[in-house]
C-alpha cells in the first residue's frame, strides 16, 4: 500500500516547547536578566522611570511573541525589512496559454 502520514506541524518538534528557538530564549532571557537588574539598582521614583526600566523584558518578550502564519515577531520583522529592502522585479506573464508566443507560418 505504502501510504505515509506526514503530520502538518513537523517543525514544532525542532522547537524548545514547541513554540521558542534557541535564540529566542536567550533573547528573552538576556532581556529579563537586564530588566531585574535594573530593578535592583536603579530607584524606582516615578511611573516614567518604571516604564523604562521594564522596556528590555516587555520588548524581548513582543518579539518571541508566536504570531500565526510566522514563527514570531522578530521573523515578521525581519521579512518586512527583508522584502522593503531588495529591488522587487515582476515579470508579466500575460494572459493567454503560450505566453504570447504563437506559431507563425
Amino acid at each position: 500500500m505504502n501510504d505515509y502520514l506526514i503530520p502538518a506541524n513537523t517543525k514544532k518538534g525542532q522547537l524548545i516547547l514547541g513554540v521558542f528557538r534557541k535564540f529566542d530564549l536567550i533573547l528573552f532571557t538576556s532581556g529579563c536578566l537586564v530588566t531585574i537588574v535594573l530593578l535592583a539598582f536603579m530607584p524606582l521614583t516615578s511611573t516614567v522611570t518604571t516604564i523604562l526600566i521594564l522596556m528590555p523584558a516587555a520588548i524581548c518578550g513582543f518579539l518571541v511573541m508566536p504570531v500565526p502564519y510566522y514563527h514570531n515577531m522578530l521573523t515578521v520583522i525581519a521579512e518586512l525589512y527583508e522584502y522593503l529592502t531588495t529591488p522587487q522585479t515582476y515579470t508579466w506573464k500575460g494572459w493567454c496559454y503560450k505566453d504570447g508566443k504563437t506559431k507563425r507560418k
